[in-house]
């Protein structure tokens, strides 16, 4: 949503405060609005952000109106060639300066058809505007103080982080960077609205400084929806920056148990060691901490979590060095290992003018409610009981509703009965769905996927005919589930919860005769937490089913199958895989994957990662729409069939760490749509065998770590080629660079003197090569 408002109209408001801006853009003139600042403002806006666009023409007076810049969150600067022909500019990036000193918000710079260092030094025909503005607004004693406060301002904006549009493709690629970079930036990722949040974490920040020397162990206690992980996130983006050795990992009470504590603890050591980390027993795991994490400062944060997953964290203190920090958050109940911590801290609930604020943010988009909603919305604050959760998740739902709207939610909140209060909150908003294909998408998602990847989610339920696209969007919308780092889905531990119980209330009687008992540690699920002695119920049977180790049911229609684990040598005959988009075979035992080949028409994805037995692919001739193939540590797979040429389809083809594994069947090179090969660790494969001249889609080489003695060129000779990664090899040619930049120069140009230049270039002497940089078409990362 983007906003530009007249200057007059923000100093006359007094009835409410102004939104509040995620990203305000500032520039100068109309050709960069065209071009690329209203590229950049839809994709800032595509993404959820609120922009507001900062230019000469947007506001009429000549001073910027402070408040707009302190209710921004981000600044990003577009300087261009006319930048410095404006004296509104140059004053507005003063203002701008001083508010990122001040609030230690986040400043970007992007240089569009401009060098950096113009802008930086005032050099060039920006430098020679720069000194005519300034003679055109000042005289006398006024110029010099004002030339020398626009040049720091211009010399400060420049040195930070920003992007040249000249390194990039095109305007898109560029957009696409910078959106992904606002996206991580640490003051938008702890909360969208952080209310009420900095005056906790002065609390915790203040605890931290009072223990720099020691070890300092953090319990952030709480009820659940309180806000704690948002406080524990806020604090680890604030602080991350000093510490070399971290860890973040959110709602662990998902992987709980003594299996999940094992791999808490292997996704803990392999974050701060930096490697994929693999351990057998707690035991190996603290001895591995006190060889590796000995007298080393680390930053651990871990949320939801069980007692039993942080004791041998808290047993290990006195093994980390001086000004480590361990931040858990974690529920009133585990009361012993709240007790072992240095500083507890209570989460409280918010007060009266916090729950409005915020409630007011998410239905209004603004610090205060539209004042003929006022009444209503205190009303609806005093049923949420100061609970950051209900508050957004209410808030949300009631976004731009009509009063008759905002009277029937308090008459639905004047019903709930006190003790089951907060999960029937919740429970309106999924209520307030406007379809049954968003509410069985919102339940597919609580017991399925999260945690799982938004394209591989889509991908999946696209296939099940539900229009996941838009579905997701509206529930991102609702606040009933977030997209996390990494674009992976995620959701509230209160709001699966509630999920969990409203699947519970709706499976008919049909659906309980098809809850099945089995033998010890098997179960047919479909992402939902069991016990040991309880059965599970099955939903939806056909759309999704995730199935465990030695399940012997398996019906027509589905669209997911994950047998993780399964224990069998092949899968039987019986089992109706025809219906299926994704086959997730994780740690199986399969020898073989089926005895007799298949026609799974619409398979997209097969997964057979980790697979330690099995010793040859399936036949692929009836796998037609076959687009990811995952073979990852099969450590005695010896055979990839001939017929992986039929797979017309097939975008990635992972083998890595297939250590027995010697050769490639030359129908591989026929895939016109492979983008990305994996090959790492595989120590017997000869990678001069390896032609992949003819994959026109070729984008990713990765084979780190294989026994060659000489660069097999042919693997990075591809023009399509963006990635290669070829990291580890023992007998890496020195002509590597070389080759990559003769076999992609224009027939025009002098090859030897462009790889002299490159070979030994200066730091920053990169005009001389620039003709050839130009010329390396899509190559973006070489990993040696």
């Amino acid at each position: 949503m983007t906003s530009s408002i007249p200057s007059m109209e923000l100093a006359s408001s007094t009835s409410k405060l102004p939104r509040m801006y995620d990203v305000l853009i500032n520039f100068s003139g109309e050709d960069i609005q065209r071009k690329f600042v209203s590229h950049l403002d839809s994709a800032l806006s595509a993404v959820g952000f609120t922009t507001f666009l900062h230019h000469p023409n947007a506001l009429n007076q000549t001073h910027i109106q402070q408040p707009i810049l302190n209710l921004s969150r981000v600044a990003i600067v577009v300087f261009t060639k006319t930048y410095s022909q404006s004296a509104w500019c140059l004053h507005q990036l003063q203002q701008i300066i001083r508010w990122q000193e001040t609030y230690c918000r986040h400043l970007l710079p992007v240089y569009y058809e401009i060098q950096p260092s113009d802008v930086r030094l005032q050099m060039g025909d920006f430098g020679k505007a720069f000194k005519a503005t300034a003679h055109q607004t000042f005289s006398g004693q006024q110029l010099a103080h004002a030339m020398s406060k626009w040049s720091h301002a211009l010399t400060k904006a420049a040195n930070f982080f920003g992007w040249d549009e000249s390194n990039y493709r095109s305007d898109a690629e560029l957009v696409d960077k910078i959106v992904k970079t606002v996206l991580n930036l640490p003051v938008l990722s702890a909360t969208k609205f952080p209310v009420g949040l900095q005056s906790r974490m002065e609390d915790l920040t203040r605890a931290i400084k009072n223990k720099s020397t020691e070890v300092c162990r953090i319990a952030i206690c709480g009820q659940g929806g309180s806000g704690k992980i948002t406080l524990a996130k806020a604090i680890y983006h604030q602080i991350h920056g000093t510490f070399t050795e971290k860890s973040f990992i959110e709602e662990i009470r998902q992987i709980s148990g003594i299996k999940g504590g094992l791999r808490l603890l292997e996704q803990i050591l392999s974050d701060v060691l930096k490697t994929k980390v693999e351990i057998d027993s707690f035991e190996m795991g603290r001895r591995m901490i006190e060889e590796r994490l000995s007298g080393k400062r680390v930053l651990i944060v871990l949320d939801d979590v069980p007692p039993f997953d942080a004791t041998l964290l808290w047993e290990c203190r006195h093994w980390y060095g001086g000004g480590s920090v361990i931040i858990i958050t974690t529920t009133h109940e585990n009361l012993l290992m709240i007790s072992q911590a240095d500083s507890i801290f209570q989460v409280e609930l918010m007060n009266t003018d916090e729950s409005l604020e915020l409630l007011s943010w998410h239905a209004f988009r603004e610090a205060k409610p539209k004042e003929d909603y006022l009444f209503l919305a205190e009303r609806v604050v005093a049923y949420c009981g100061g609970l950051p959760l209900a508050l957004e998740v209410i808030g949300s739902y009631l976004y731009e509703r009509t009063k008759r709207e905002w009277n029937r939610v308090l008459l639905q909140l004047k019903k709930i009965p006190e003790l089951i209060k907060f999960d029937q909150i919740l429970k309106i908003s999924f209520d307030g769905l406007c379809n049954q294909m968003e509410k069985d998408l919102f339940l597919d998602l609580c017991c399925s996927f999260v945690g799982k990847g938004r394209a591989y989610v889509t991908k999946i339920l696209n296939g099940c005919g539900i229009e996941a696209d838009s579905g997701i969007r509206v529930l991102i919308e609702r606040s009933l589930i977030r997209v996390n780092k990494n674009n992976k889905l995620g959701m509230h531990s209160l709001l699966r919860q509630m999920g969990r119980k409203i699947i519970g209330e709706i499976i008919d009687e049909d659906m309980k005769l098809a809850i099945l008992f089995s033998s010890p540690g098997t179960r047919v699920i479909q992402g939902w937490p069991s016990t040991r002695d309880s059965p599970v119920g099955v939903r939806d049977s056909s759309r999704l089913l995730k199935l465990a180790a030695d399940s012997k049911f398996l019906s027509a229609k589905l669209r997911w199958i994950s047998l993780r684990g399964f224990s069998s040598e092949y899968l039987p005959n019986h089992f109706y895989l025809h219906d299926a988009i994704v086959i997730d075979l994780k740690h199986s035992f399969l020898r073989l994957v089926w005895k007799e080949p298949q026609v799974l028409t619409w398979l997209k994805v097969l997964n057979l990662s980790h697979s330690k037995y099995l010793i040859e692919t399936p036949d692929f001739s009836g796998l037609p729409s076959l687009e990811q193939l995952i073979l990852e540590d099969c450590p005695r797979l010896r055979e990839v069939h001939q017929s992986i040429g039929c797979l017309s389809n097939l975008i990635l083809l992972n083998l890595k760490d297939c250590t027995s594994l010697s050769n490639l069947p030359g129908e591989i090179y026929k895939l016109k749509c492979l983008k990305t090969l994996i090959l790492s660790g595989c120590s017997k494969i000869d990678l001069m065998d390896i032609d992949i001249v003819g994959m026109k889609s070729f984008m990713t080489t990765i084979a780190e770590n294989t026994a060659m003695k000489q660069l097999p060129f042919t693997i990075v000779s591809p023009k399509s080629i963006g990635y290669i990664s070829l990291r580890g090899l023992e007998g890496l040619s020195h002509n590597l660079f070389p080759f990559i930049i003769r076999s992609r120069m224009s027939p025009t140009m002098n090859p030897v003197s462009y790889i002299h230049s490159f070979m030994h270039m200066e730091d920053n002497n990169w005009d001389d090569i620039s003709p050839l940089l130009s010329s390396l078409e899509n190559l973006r990362s070489v990993s040696v």
